[in-house]
């Protein structure tokens, strides 16, 4: 806890073990030395886990469990399903290219460094996935029942009701989405229950998406008629949606204009970017009618060039002159994107805009920070181009938006604020007690609490 990364949540009851959510653990050493940790319970233990949705911080951590002995369903949405192994196959392959580049140029200090898990890892895990129809109640095991409900986050996102076998309930938010998602309807409203586990991320913060967009455009605009090309590290799964839905808008209006091309250059973008066009093709429930009716063209600002390969990826790199170029990971941690931030830093013609939450000790972060130097395969970067942080792109709910969804239920026993740094949740807190009257509690890492 206390971090915006790696959450599990363990739900004990005298006859079942639920893992909510089982996340990887990113950001600065100590956050990622945790993944290598013993879970406190065996993982053959644990009947079931039930997944929120497919961001890596709440999914990643999969194939580790049951590389350790997990053998029960994987409860979550069938578009979690699908885009969760799309994230948790590259998440093998970023790992294993990491551990092979650390062992060829000597910089891991482990000899050898190997990956947390790999490819026959996930091959394993995606056997155990059971997607639930959304809205639904379904039976667990005896007398424990989960219901999910649209979490208006990504694509497939859901917030999750347990009904435990003596009665006692716990709702669990994930991340909840913002009202103001430009691709998908808001999340449905919160329903009540004995105890909830309710995210923190921008608990203490307020997204202007009106000024953001104007940020957005402005930075697109100087960059390019200086010459420079614009990096903007995006979240695979649905950032890279919202980004290109934006760009397509610039592009229909002339701030963006058509000699300047639109790269992404991330295979596992490019993967999820297949399962929301599948999802705008099928009318899904979750899209706003608009998104529906425009059709592909709202995800694809033309001209928009794909680079799925490695060749195609260098190739992009080699490139000079005006184009935009989207690529993972969001917060710079690894991936695509490091070789082209390492192009673009030490010329200020150019630009990266960080679009997203950036947690600590990733390189978004320093860049927003201020850094004058970024550490990228073994050596640092000049950071010369000019940055811009708009985090207001996020796809979760800010601190009012949250108070809003809770307001419309009855008050739990007690609301524990998890997946926020500690100056959020504890802000978030505050205003909780204050605006609602409810008990709100901000636990501790490997803290056990009872449910009443």
């Amino acid at each position: 806890m206390r971090t915006v990364t790696g959450s599990k949540f363990l739900v004990e009851s005298d006859h079942a073990r639920i893992l909510v959510d089982c996340g990887l653990f990113q950001g600065v050493a100590d956050l990622r030395r945790r993944n290598w940790r013993t879970l406190p319970c065996d993982a053959s233990d644990i009947h079931a886990v039930v997944v929120t949705h497919a961001h890596l911080d709440h999914c990643g951590y999969l194939p580790r469990l049951v590389r350790h002995g997990f053998r029960g369903p994987i409860l979550t949405s069938a578009a979690t399903a699908r885009l969760a192994e799309i994230v948790l196959r590259d998440s093998a392959r970023l790992q294993m290219e990491a551990a092979e580049h650390a062992n060829r140029h000597g910089w891991s200090k482990h000899r050898p460094a190997r990956p947390l898990y790999d490819d026959d890892d996930v091959d394993h895990t995606v056997k155990f996935f059971d997607p639930v129809p959304v809205g639904s109640e379904v039976e667990i095991m005896a007398g424990t029942r989960l219901t999910l409900h649209h979490g208006g986050h990504i694509l497939g996102s859901a917030w999750a009701h347990l009904t435990l076998e003596d009665g006692h309930t716990l709702a669990v938010s994930g991340d909840l989405g913002r009202p103001g998602h430009p691709l998908l309807l808001p999340p449905e409203p919160f329903t009540g229950a004995d105890v909830l586990l309710m995210e923190s991320t921008y608990g203490d913060r307020h997204h202007d998406h009106e000024t953001a967009r104007r940020e957005f455009a402005s930075v697109i605009t100087r960059t390019l008629s200086r010459g420079g090309t614009v990096v903007i590290p995006a979240f695979a799964i649905d950032r890279t949606e919202v980004v290109l839905h934006e760009l397509a808008a610039l592009r229909a209006d002339g701030t963006l204009p058509r000699h300047a091309p639109v790269y992404v250059d991330s295979p596992m973008a490019l993967a999820a970017l297949d399962v929301y066009r599948n999802a705008v093709r099928s009318h899904s429930p979750e899209l706003r009618p608009g998104i529906v009716a425009a059709g592909e063209a709202a995800i694809s600002p033309e001209p928009f060039l794909a680079a799925r390969t490695v060749q195609e990826s260098i190739d992009i790199n080699n490139t000079t002159g005006p184009a935009v170029i989207v690529s993972s990971a969001g917060m710079a941690t690894g991936g695509r994107v490091l070789h082209h931030l390492h192009r673009v830093l030490p010329d200020p013609r150019n630009a990266v805009v960080i679009v997203g939450f950036a947690a600590a000790g990733t390189r978004a972060r320093d860049l927003v920070d201020g850094a004058r130097a970024l550490k990228m395969f073994g050596e640092y970067v000049p950071v010369r181009a000019e940055v811009a942080d708009v985090p207001h792109f996020s796809a979760h709910a800010d601190a009012g938006q949250i108070i809003d969804w809770l307001r419309t239920a009855p008050p739990p026993h007690t609301t524990y604020l998890v997946h926020g740094e500690e100056t959020a949740s504890e802000t978030l807190r505050e205003r909780i007690e204050a605006e609602l009257g409810w008990t709100a509690v901000v636990p501790k890492s490997g803290e056990a609490v009872l449910v009443r």
